[in-house]
């Protein structure tokens, strides 16, 4: 292991800019069915918190 460069952009080891990859959606080959988009990715850590905050409250309403 060594330390990070500094002032560097790069990774002295890898090489690659931040950034770079595979494109991003429809314009990459393994897209299929947008199941893991950004957006709904987002949507569901939203709905499982909605759910968390739901049976929480419910929980506490029948103690």
């Amino acid at each position: 292991m060594s330390p990070a460069v500094r002032g560097k952009r790069r990774c002295r080891m890898h090489g690659g800019a931040k950034g770079t990859g595979a494109p991003k959606g429809e314009r990459n080959g393994a897209y299929r069915t947008g199941m893991f988009t950004a957006e709904m990715v987002e949507l569901r850590r939203e709905v499982n918190l909605m759910v968390r905050m739901t049976n929480a409250a419910i929980r506490t309403g029948l103690d």
